[in-house]
């Protein structure tokens, strides 16, 4: 690792005000991508901005239409809430299964859709769910949300404050992860909301996105039969040492129908 200077502070303000006086500051939510990204010297900021003593980028507030979850509340926060687990079990299920104890505990909502990586779960989430991505400036609608593989919207000292999620009729969310790690190599959210039926899928293509043929395959019914006939991108999709182009096609019918059933 190489040396940087550490700025813990305690306010949006002082944050932003931190990364402008920096040569290259990188703003710190749980750490779990960026430090062992220092560790291995793939990364030097000059400066480190911990963002951990912000009380307002914390907690959870649920209403009758609406979850909304501060950027700085960890994956085991979420999973344990009992407004979460009531609004949308499906989001407080798969918070509860990222990564294992010591990452649920560090790691936070808004430094994963910030991060955004491409097996990430959150991402699968904010899509399906039709979330609103709040910050410091402005707010962010989750379809217009992740842009590219490692790529948000969001500008250089811009910073997620909180997300909002529309309390949906049903939801479930499927994925086949990998053993190790846990990351989804393909995971599928399905959500039926005012809106009709939607469907975030992450893992199995560069960026989370929203998988509008397995939507329209549905028609606004709920039923996993009616997927059996999508025809998916194979050239779309991630190829790796854990799953090839194809397997990965197949892997997000698969979890699609198991997620649309779990809905039912």
């Amino acid at each position: 690792m190489y040396e940087f200077n550490y700025q813990k502070v305690e306010s949006v303000s002082a944050a932003v005000a931190a990364l402008k006086n920096a040569d290259d500051g990188k703003f710190l939510a749980g750490g779990q991508t960026m430090l062992p990204t220092m560790k291995h010297r793939l990364a030097s900021p000059s400066d480190v901005i911990d963002l951990s003593g912000i009380a307002e980028l914390k907690g959870i507030k649920a209403s009758a239409d609406t979850v909304t979850i501060g950027a700085m509340t960890t994956h085991a926060e979420v999973a344990a809430s009992p407004e979460v687990q009531k609004a949308i079990p499906a989001l407080a299920g798969l918070a509860g299964n990222i990564g294992d104890p010591a990452v649920r505990n560090r790691g936070t909502l808004g430094g994963s859709i910030a991060n955004n990586d491409p097996a990430a779960d959150y991402p699968a989430a904010v899509i399906a769910l039709g979330a609103t991505v709040k910050t410091d400036r402005r707010e962010i609608a989750g379809d217009d949300f992740f842009t590219g593989m490692f790529e948000t919207a969001l500008e250089e000292d811009e910073i997620i404050v909180s997300v909002s999620f529309p309390v949906p009729r049903a939801a479930a969310y499927m994925k086949f992860e990998n053993p190790a790690s846990r990351y989804a190599i393909v995971g599928v959210f399905v959500a039926e909301t005012s809106d009709g039926i939607r469907i975030g899928v992450t893992g199995a293509t560069p960026c989370a996105h929203r998988g509008l043929r397995l939507e329209a395959a549905l028609a606004g019914k709920l039923d996993s039969a009616a997927l059996d006939s999508v025809e998916l991108p194979v050239d779309k999709m991630n190829s790796d040492i854990h799953a090839s182009a194809e397997y990965r096609a197949h892997l997000v019918k698969v979890m699609a129908k198991r997620a649309v059933d779990a809905c039912n």
